[in-house]
């Protein structure tokens, strides 16, 4: 059946959206958003030529509501729905529900996706058709010998519900905690268990078929970079296999997409072995966040060819056209690696990456939106494309240095040291990399390149405050001027560093030696050790953003004197972001014993969970915490008392 898309509503917010948006408006096809009340001024909104509002903020009231969906369509006059990746991109009822009202579905058949949706089912399928596989484990009859295990949830993905379990004593816990994940995120708290393969690699297949039997497996894609079981760098096409190795993915990729009648976008993912075995991890019904890399090695656009295969046609040619090049997308959240991964929200002051020939940018936010609390904290993917690997990796790796990012604190330094760090540049790549590497990439910044930082951001703050912006504060002076002082802490690393300068005849003069070669407002020359280096300065409030060509820092005006403050009463537990707390301990209350380290809340927030372990061990004096409460952050959470504390106030 064929069918001519005029109008397309996509049921998703944020980048996903904006980049469908872009392939519809070079088709000429008329775009609907929806969108959320957090998300009134969201890009996506603002680039549609119609939108449909959504009441309500949390996501289970808005974009996981496929019958609002359905019926903002219909009030649109849309006649195709694109669901995306995410929410109900993979939600058989809502695929259903889509085609049931005349719409069509920009996505594969329901009998596919209700195939693909259980990872259970999804393997004996997958056996059925001769794909390789990991042999499940029965938790309750699991062994010493069968570790470690990987507990993973059946519905769903993003790694909700999944856990490393190392420790036999350790698995009732961890399956507790895995079901109890699981059941939040996707509806359904079954957990099955697999054998963790330690080293091994995250490697798939992009997949389009179309409804005349034609296939195409697209290359593959190593994804193995990731924290807490979400990926951070892609690339495509997966380095280091050989020709075997390559031939026997994409022949099993088409097998699963034969044996499930596979129609539009689809990913077949693969974890790779130390010793070049491939096993079948899932099948993912939609596109995938990184298809990016993908389109940039083959010379496509696949959600025009979503589309395409959407209205009935057939796909091009028998065979997709031939790959060229490299491709590497890195994701950037606002997100603390350091802190761990802690997501991060507020205003976006500014957001400006390099555009380059071999750069692409895809995302759902400009300079003055504002990252909330309510969805992943994803800000953008940065896209490189080169001839070789080493061309590609270099160009993101520069990109993402030279971006200016003012606001929250982001994940981009971590990305510049990850493509940069040998392992990765020798392409030795797997899932455990970010467990062994971590320390190192998010080590505090040399402190002398951020001292020299701070002396850029005091002299462009003197020279703003001067009359008129000239900073020539002692030329009628006959001698220097007493040192002036500033300030700052350095962030998130909280060092602190206090600028001295003099005001002469010359203009500013830093108290230690370094030469001042030109000074504004918003940038800075200066000299040191032979060296000159340039720094743009952006002032927010009490905020300094220092930019320069090999980093970027953060600053915080601090008074000239240290004021006392208060102090929070000792042992108090704080939310360290706002979100919602999903669980407490087993028995918690107040008066209980609590041992040092021990898990004793759950906070989620922007689609990750949040362990507040006991700083020390003692007594649960206080406990404000409850599930479904909502906190900001810095609110109290519960207080433990020191052991040690308990005897003094006794004695």
């Amino acid at each position: 059946m064929t069918a001519t898309i005029h109008s397309l509503i996509v049921a998703n917010r944020g980048e996903i959206a904006c980049r469908i948006f872009r392939t519809c408006r070079a088709l000429g096809i008329a775009t609907v958003a929806v969108y959320s009340d957090a998300d009134a001024d969201a890009l996506h909104v603002r680039e549609a030529d119609t939108a449909v509002r959504l009441p309500g903020a949390a996501p289970s009231d808005t974009y996981l509501r496929g019958d609002l969906v359905v019926a903002a369509a219909l009030a649109a006059g849309a006649d195709a729905v694109h669901p995306g990746y995410g929410f109900l991109s993979e939600n058989a009822g809502f695929a259903a529900a889509v085609q049931d009202a005349g719409l069509v579905w920009v996505g594969p058949p329901v009998k596919a996706i209700e195939l693909m949706a259980s990872k259970t089912r999804a393997k004996e399928l997958m056996a059925a058709a001769g794909v390789p596989l990991l042999a499940p484990v029965d938790p309750a009859a699991a062994r010493a010998e069968d570790l470690p295990l990987l507990l993973k949830a059946a519905s769903g993905g993003g790694g909700r519900g999944m856990r490393i379990v190392r420790e036999l004593g350790d698995l009732p816990g961890e399956l507790t905690a895995a079901a109890a994940e699981a059941l939040s995120a996707f509806g359904d708290g079954e957990v099955f268990a697999e054998p963790y393969v330690e080293r091994g690699r995250h490697v798939e297949v992009q997949i389009m078929a179309d409804e005349h039997d034609g296939v195409w497996a697209l290359g593959t894609r190593d994804c193995s970079l990731q924290r807490r079981h979400q990926k951070v760098i892609e690339e495509a096409p997966a380095p280091g296999l050989d020709d075997a190795l390559r031939g026997r993915l994409r022949d099993a990729a088409t097998a699963a997409s034969r044996a499930v009648g596979y129609r539009g976008a689809g990913t077949v993912e693969f974890l790779v072995a130390a010793d070049g075995r491939p096993y079948f991890l899932e099948m993912n019904t939609r596109l995938q966040v990184e298809h990016p890399v993908t389109e940039a090695v083959f010379g496509l656009d696949l959600v025009a060819l979503q589309l395409r295969i959407a209205e009935g046609e057939p796909l091009p040619s028998a065979a997709p056209p031939p790959p060229a090049g490299h491709a590497v997308e890195a994701r950037l959240y606002a997100e603390d690696p350091a802190r761990d991964w802690q997501p991060q929200t507020g205003a976006l002051l500014s957001f400006e990456v390099p555009d380059e020939p071999g750069l692409r940018l895809d995302t759902g936010y400009t300079g003055g939106d504002t990252i909330g609390v309510h969805y992943d904290p994803m800000l953008a993917k940065v896209i490189a494309h080169a001839p070789t690997r080493t061309e590609a990796v270099r160009l993101l790796a520069r990109a993402l240095e030279r971006a200016r990012v003012h606001g929250p604190v982001t994940n981009r330094e971590l990305l510049v040291r990850s493509l940069r760090h040998p392992d990765f540049v020798a392409a030795r790549l797997d899932t455990g990399f970010y467990d062994r590497h971590l320390g190192a990439l998010t080590a505090e910044a040399d402190e002398a390149d951020q001292r020299l930082a701070a002396t850029a951001a005091a002299l462009a703050e003197a020279t703003r405050d001067a009359p008129g912006g000239v900073a020539r504060f002692g030329a009628w002076r006959n001698v220097a001027s007493q040192p002036q002082l500033r300030r700052y802490r350095s962030e998130p690393d909280g060092r602190e560093h206090e600028i001295a300068y003099r005001a002469t005849r010359d203009g500013l003069a830093p108290t230690d030696g370094t030469r001042v070669m030109a000074v504004r407002p918003d940038r800075v020359t200066l000299e040191t050790g032979g060296v000159t280096r340039h720094f743009g300065v952006a002032a927010h409030r009490d905020r300094l953003y220092v930019d320069t060509a090999t980093g970027s820092y953060t600053f915080t005006a601090l008074p000239r004197f240290t004021d006392p403050t208060e102090r929070t009463e000792p042992g108090s537990l704080l939310a360290p972001m706002p979100g919602t707390v999903v669980r407490v301990a087993d028995g918690l209350a107040a008066g209980a014993a609590v041992e040092a380290g021990q898990p004793l809340i759950w906070l989620e927030a922007m689609k990750m969970e949040h362990r507040i372990l006991a700083p020390a061990s003692g007594t649960l004096t206080a406990l404000h915490a409850a599930p479904g409460l909502q906190v900001e952050v810095g609110a109290l959470l519960a207080v433990v008392t020191e052991t040690a504390d308990l005897v003094e106030e006794n004695a």
